[in-house]
């Protein structure tokens, strides 16, 4: 938000323009759902009265297309997540929230167990083809990201590097720690690259991202409150905390303070960069490893609507094109519709695949070498509606840094 009104309260800035409805690809995607500004500032101003729950509510996706269109800062999609969870508080969750909200505790949980993790990857591929994910409210026309051998934190006392006086602290998130270790030590190889040591935080808890999604917003301010304060002792020793995930940077920088209205978590995000971001910083403290191999590489990239949220224009794209024969060409296709989680549940996946059409098109035309995204979810929505398997930038980047 831009100034200190609450979000609840930000609805008495909305003009009724309709831009957010606009915007919207869900309203586009399903003619059920009534829409952003019926959800948000209209019931906002009645404060989520227990007798006014829009029936529609729950087809919002997060994407906040809604915040980026609106002319008069209201906070739409946060609005929107608050009536969730009040809703959420008289109303119980199904089999699928619970699980799809949970997912550190469930990888937690097999890696706890001995093969776990073999265990759990045959077992969704079983759970899938016996429907037994369906009966829980979780799509069966899609798999279930498998779950690596080995957590990125696990892996991480393995990886050899060059100790300096600059540090930062990665923030892995879920989905890098438990399912795409590689992004992580990408991450590591492209800081090392440019002087830095990476450390790692084990007290971090999950972002939060699903958990607000899904309703349970005191459980996420629970992480908030763990989060902040690891944040917060971070800076205090002149440290920042950088992550590859942009839906992990945008809660830990924004989304804290517009959903509970906590000074520490303001100063918090101001500890916190996208790792893209971090590097464009290096870059203008003139620290930045210029030496990198050249790749010959058209590059299609699709730019995550949680990157787009955070207003810090395109990182990824201005550092891959300073790598020799690299062109990086936006995809601009609009939301992949996977957004977080939604594209997993079964009753959002038929609206999850239309919203994505028209990415799948684009990525179709194959005019490029690779694609590219920093979002995960939006990684496996493109290789699920097209076949083709994005990367994420930051491997790119370490590759053009590989000289042995």
């Amino acid at each position: 938000m831009s100034d200190n009104v609450k979000a609840i309260f930000s609805g008495d800035r909305c003009l009724s323009c309709t831009a957010c409805m606009a915007a919207c690809p869900v309203m586009a995607a399903i003619k059920d759902y009534r829409g952003p500004k019926l959800v948000a500032p209209a019931h906002g101003r009645l404060h989520f009265s227990q007798e006014d729950i829009e029936e529609s509510l729950n087809y919002c996706s997060n994407c906040k297309s809604c915040d980026r269109a609106c002319p008069s800062g209201v906070a739409i999609s946060t609005m929107i997540m608050l009536q969730r969870a009040e809703y959420y508080k008289r109303n119980s969750h199904i089999r699928a929230e619970d699980m799809l909200a949970h997912t550190e505790r469930m990888a937690n949980t097999v890696r706890s167990m001995p093969f776990g993790v073999t265990l759990a990857n045959i077992g969704m591929t079983l759970g899938q083809s016996l429907g037994v994910f369906s009966a829980m409210g979780i799509t069966d026309k899609r798999n279930l990201p498998a779950y690596a051998e080995m957590s990125f934190k696990d892996k991480f006392p393995t990886i050899a590097q060059e100790s300096s006086e600059k540090k930062v602290v990665l923030f892995t998130g879920c989905y890098i720690n438990d399912n795409e270790p590689q992004i992580g030590e990408a991450f590591i190889k492209v800081m090392q690259a440019n002087g830095y040591e990476v450390l790692i935080d084990r007290e971090f808890k999950c972002c939060g991202s699903p958990l607000v999604a899904n309703g349970f917003l005191d459980e996420a301010r629970q992480h908030a409150d763990n989060n902040v304060a690891r944040i917060l002792e971070w800076k205090e020793q002149g440290i920042p905390v950088v992550t590859p995930c942009t839906s992990c940077s945008l809660m830990l920088k924004e989304e804290y303070y517009e959903l509970f209205d906590d000074e520490d978590m303001r100063r918090a995000g101001e500890n916190v960069f996208d790792a893209f971001e971090f590097l464009e910083v290096l870059q203008q403290m003139d620290e930045f490893n210029y030496d990198l191999n050249d790749l010959n590489q058209k590059l299609l990239y699709h730019v995550p609507c949680h990157l787009k949220s955070q207003a810090i224009g395109l990182p990824a794209a201005d550092i891959l094109e300073l790598i020799g024969g690299v062109t990086v060409k936006t995809a601009n296709a609009g939301c992949c519709g996977m957004s977080g989680n939604y594209g997993f549940q079964k009753d959002k996946y038929d609206i999850a695949m239309k919203i994505g059409a028209k990415l799948f098109e684009r990525v179709n035309k194959k005019d490029f070498d690779q694609v590219i995204s920093d979002c995960h979810t939006c990684r496996i929505q493109i290789e699920h509606g097209t076949k083709i398997k994005p990367v994420h930038p930051i491997e790119i980047l370490a590759q053009a840094y590989q000289f042995d």
